[in-house]
């Protein structure tokens, strides 16, 4: 299945292109559904037909879903509650009642990531539309997988289960109750969950389309976000310039919004990161598919080359290997690195990602780093006391 993810700054029409681009590619013939974060029914509006927290048939081939946070929470609490009984009455805890529960914040992410992870295993479709947060939420939203699963296996390292029969000598050494077994379990079912987001978000068919207004302010808000989607190992697949005015506008007070417009798409186009469509403005805020249909906006075709972080092999020519992290629209002055054990903590900008070492690197010491062309390379030299003898 294909997925494409939708973002742009808000205010931008994600939700309006999002839905343009689901119809498009159900009247082509494919199964698509469109997932969208949106809490007003944005999605219902420009469809013409009203959509919520059940999957909605739209037309022929096209469903659309809001996943509602508030009762994927109550559910998971109660769950949890279930689950805890016997530590919770430890405590003297009350229960809490699913109609006193409100939603915590964080909820409406993981519920939305939980709807995402159901989507693309469900089969029932051949491509997912996710109409995602506006910029910067969308970028917190995608990295949330991979933190997230990061911080269980740090907190809960699943290799401890292997300790299970000294638990209850422990805790009575301790004098308090050790982790149940069900602790353990719930935290191996939550990074299997979120290894399936996460698996659905670097498939080589998933791809970024973002949605803006060719403004000034749009520029500097595309190059920020490319660079945070690069970081991620995302590959932006086309940028889709909204609510752009004709040419041929006579008004002077348009003719100057006009040519505002004209120099922010050329310098889009200039950049050659991705495709640039621009997508007409039609005097009024779509409400309906003949509307959305108007638009005209690119369609959904086959995957591109994905995004490859490879590490080149420079051992004969310099000694070193070189790690090759494509990085567009990073400034040296706010790059940073630090080396970790076998992880590299990689800050570009407003954006950190840590990240694990290709098996080969491990085995070496960073010996320096530079950024060219928007791509930073980080050399790595073998260490003499773990490289292979034949290698050196």
């Amino acid at each position: 299945m294909r997925t494409i993810l939708i973002t742009g700054p808000g205010g931008s029409g994600r939700t309006t292109v999002a839905a343009a681009t689901a119809l498009r590619a159900a009247r082509e013939g494919s199964r698509t559904l469109l997932l969208s974060a949106e809490r007003p029914d944005t999605p219902g509006a420009a469809l013409g037909t009203p959509t919520g927290a059940r999957p909605v048939e739209i037309e022929p081939r096209l469903t659309a879903w809001r996943p509602d946070a508030a009762a994927g929470f109550r559910q998971d609490l109660a769950e949890f509650q279930q689950r805890a009984a016997g530590v919770l009455d430890l405590l003297g805890a009350s229960r809490l009642d699913a109609e006193e529960v409100t939603p915590l914040p964080g909820a409406e992410e993981l519920t939305f990531l939980r709807a995402l992870r159901d989507a693309a295993l469900s089969e029932k479709y051949d491509l997912l539309v996710v109409d995602l947060p506006p910029l910067p939420g969308a970028l917190a939203l995608l990295a949330l997988p991979e933190e997230l699963r990061r911080y269980l296996r740090r907190l809960l390292p699943p290799e401890r289960q292997a300790a299970r029969a000294l638990r209850p000598v422990l805790g009575r050494l301790a004098g308090v109750p050790m982790p149940a077994d069900w602790l353990y379990e719930t935290a191996g079912r939550w990074d299997v969950e979120l290894a399936a987001v996460e698996a659905v978000l670097t498939d080589r068919d998933t791809a970024v389309r973002l949605v803006a207004e060719p403004t000034p302010a749009a520029v500097d808000a595309l190059r920020t976000a490319r660079l945070g989607l690069a970081l991620l190992g995302l590959r932006t697949e086309a940028l889709v310039a909204n609510r752009v005015l004709p040419d041929t506008t006579p008004d002077t007070w348009l003719a100057g919004l006009v040519a505002q417009q004209r120099k922010a798409l050329r310098e889009w186009e200039g950049e050659g990161e991705c495709e640039v469509h621009a997508v007409p403005h039609l005097g009024r805020d779509p409400g309906s598919p003949d509307d959305l249909a108007a638009l005209a906006v690119p369609a959904v075709t086959g995957a591109d080359r994905p995004v490859e972080w490879p590490v080149a092999d420079r051992i004969a020519e310099d000694g070193v290997l070189v790690w090759h992290i494509p990085l567009p629209g990073a400034i040296r002055e706010e790059l940073d690195l630090i080396r970790r054990g076998d992880e590299l903590v990689i800050t570009a900008s407003a954006f950190r990602r840590i990240v694990s070492l290709p098996s080969a690197l491990r085995r070496c010491t960073v010996s320096g780093a530079g950024l060219r062309e928007g791509e930073l390379r980080v050399r790595f030299a073998p260490d003499p006391g773990l490289w292979p003898a034949a290698a050196r």
